[in-house]
C-alpha cells in the first residue's frame, strides 16, 4: 500500500485516506437512501434540494458538511446521525 499511495503522512498518502473516507460516507448515505426504499429524486425533493446535489454526494464527487450529513440522514431519511471519535 505504501509503494502504491505513498508512506503514511505523505502528502499522496492524506489525500488517498481522504478520499477514501468521502468514499465511505457516500456509501453509507446510498445504502441507507437504498434501505429506505427512496429514489435519489425522492430525497432531494424532502430536503428542497437537486437531484444531482444528491448524485454527488453518493459518487463522493463533494465534500459533505456534517449539517448536512445530519440533514440527509434525519430529515430525509427520518433515521439518526451517530459520529464517533476514537483516539
Amino acid at each position: 500500500m505504501d509503494q502504491k499511495y505513498g508512506s503514511p503522512g505523505s502528502p499522496s498518502r492524506e489525500d488517498f485516506e481522504e478520499r477514501t473516507q468521502a468514499y465511505m460516507i457516500a456509501e453509507l448515505v446510498k445504502d441507507a437512501r437504498i434501505k429506505a426504499d427512496m429514489t435519489q429524486e425522492q430525497l432531494a425533493n424532502r430536503l428542497n434540494v437537486k437531484r444531482t446535489y444528491i448524485s454527488k454526494i453518493e459518487r463522493a464527487v463533494s465534500d459533505v458538511r456534517i449539517s448536512t450529513l445530519r440533514k440527509i440522514v434525519e430529515e430525509g431519511l427520518g433515521g439518526k446521525l451517530h459520529i464517533s471519535v476514537e483516539l
